[in-house]
């Protein structure tokens, strides 16, 4: 019997993509902030947990895997925002995924968008510097951030630190285009709405806490075969202007059929575990191909709607013991977990005929976690 490949993967939360490896027939060493219950079925699991030494970064996640004796490594969110981890992570190892020199490049929000304007795409206008005076709106975002962290409306006269930058304000439906890549070429596997602080799974603001995956049978955006087209074309763009291996994902804010780029995403994403659940292959197994020069097909889209949702503690809370959700749930916590308001609880995940029916789902399965945990959190009060 041929020997595993030994592969570990480091991310603030790495169980999806854990569990993708896992299926493709590689033993999986995982290193992230949670160490969930169904991480620890498909991984051996270096956990960084919550209240439990030092938070979580990637410096920190390097130090922790230094003695894992895997031949290759993936990364998973946030050390896309942190080349030199990138480096450190990968020595010794084989890099499955961008290098560091790559990421400087893509993630600088500026030098991305030049470079998709010289090659025609239209973008919200991004600077590094307080604009003069001309009526439109601006969001304030971090560098080194993700899923809409301390990301905030911009006001005239807040300073904008060398740490942040501009992105002008885009009216439109968020959105993602994810896909494989092979350093020049890149094949869209998936289109997905983005659920944007929704009050019903404790998020607000800019804050991402879901997908829903669009089908081939129920649109979720305005004229969604040219914006599929025109996304498809954007990943493409960004593959060959930064030479893009791997999985990746490209945000945009969608008007009338046309994406507009927020940011690039290279590497593993949250909503990828979708194309998984919709009846796709492995994505991990074409994250390997893709990094190797061998990319797929593109599938097609699937008859249903698939959507997760991740639920946030509205309360400081602990998880119960025993069953405590009849939902479809991932990213399961351990019982006694003490979890503070603002973090994630636990995701949740749907599928149905439409959109409509998918995110009625999603909100039901995050109302009855809330009435199991949240009496827990008032009566400690």
């Amino acid at each position: 019997m041929a020997k595993r490949r030994h592969v570990l993967i480091a991310g603030v939360s790495v169980r999806a993509f854990a569990a993708s490896a896992a299926r493709a027939g590689y033993r999986v060493t995982a290193v992230d902030a949670f160490g969930d219950l169904d991480l620890r079925a498909v991984a051996e699991v270096m956990t960084l947990r919550r209240g439990a030494g030092p938070a979580f970064s990637p410096s920190v996640a390097t130090a922790a895997a230094r003695p894992v004796s895997a031949d290759l490594v993936a990364y998973t969110s946030n050390f896309e925002n942190d080349p030199p981890a990138v480096a450190a992570l990968a020595r010794g190892r084989v890099l499955l995924g961008n290098p560091p020199t790559v990421l400087e490049q893509v993630r600088n929000p500026i030098t991305l968008m030049r470079a998709l304007r010289r090659r025609g795409f239209a973008t919200p206008d991004t600077r590094a510097s307080a604009p003069s005076a001309d009526g439109r709106r601006w969001l304030l975002k971090p560098r080194r951030s993700g899923g809409g962290h301390g990301t905030s409306p911009w006001r005239r006269g807040r300073r904008v630190t060398r740490g942040a930058y501009l992105q002008e304000r885009i009216d439109g439906v968020p959105g993602s285009i994810v896909f494989a890549a092979d350093g020049h070429r890149a094949v869209p596997l998936g289109l997905s709405r983005q659920l944007v602080g929704e009050p019903a799974f404790g998020a607000r603001g800019f804050r991402y806490c879901g997908s829903l995956l669009a089908s081939g049978r129920t649109p979720l955006f305005e004229h969604q075969d040219e914006l599929l087209e025109r996304a498809a074309a954007l990943a493409a763009a960004a593959a060959e202007a930064f030479g893009l291996r791997g999985l990746g994902g490209v945000d945009f804010i969608a008007r009338a059929g046309v994406p507009l780029p927020i940011e690039v995403n290279p590497r593993w994403s949250a909503s990828m575990e979708l194309v998984e659940c919709a009846g796709g292959p492995s994505l991990f197994e074409l994250h390997a191909a893709a990094c190797a020069g061998r990319l797929p097909g593109a599938p097609q889209p699937p008859g249903r709607t698939h959507g997760k949702a991740i639920v946030f503690a509205r309360h400081d809370v602990v998880v119960p013991g025993g069953r405590w959700s009849r939902a479809r749930i991932a990213d399961v916590p351990h019982p006694g977990e003490r979890i503070r308001r603002g973090h994630p609880i636990c995701t949740v995940l749907a599928e149905a005929a439409d959109a409509t029916d998918c995110l009625r789902a999603l909100t039901a399965s995050a109302a009855g976690i809330y009435r199991a945990l949240e009496p827990r959190a008032r009566g400690a009060a």
